[in-house]
């Protein structure tokens, strides 16, 4: 079973991830501000199945794994601490503030900046979690 709940609760995790993502630079870029809230809005709703799809590949990952620390699990574990707080730093708080921001309407510079660091949070996320 956990061979089973790794792979698709990992390919839950980054499909949600990139939805956000190319949600967030879509609307950004093409659409309307009222898109951007929208967007904004929604993701920390999807906030509830990405965690419970990270918590599910982590601990089916580290069943798999068997204690095992070498070749690409030993890469893989080593990656993890960064991954991890790339989404505990970065991530996780961008998005309460840009939610707020973009409900009252303010897309300033600190909107901006946040953004940025989020959409190249998310990125990083994901290449850092499956490297090509």
């Amino acid at each position: 079973m956990t061979r089973i709940i790794h792979p698709v609760a990992g390919a839950v995790a980054i499909v949600t991830i990139a939805t956000f993502w190319l949600s967030t630079a879509l609307s950004e870029l093409l659409a309307s501000r009222a898109s951007v809230v929208a967007v904004k809005t929604a993701i920390p709703w999807g906030f509830l199945l990405l965690i419970r799809a990270l918590l599910a590949a982590g601990a089916s990952g580290l069943a798999l794994a068997k204690g095992r620390r070498a070749g690409a699990i030993g890469a893989k574990l080593k990656r993890m601490p960064f991954i991890a707080a790339n989404g505990l730093l970065i991530l996780i708080p961008s998005v309460p503030f840009l939610a707020s921001k973009s409900r009252a309407g303010e897309f300033d510079a600190a909107f901006d900046a946040v953004q940025a660091l989020e959409l190249i949070g998310g990125h990083e996320h994901c290449a850092v979690s499956h490297p090509p």
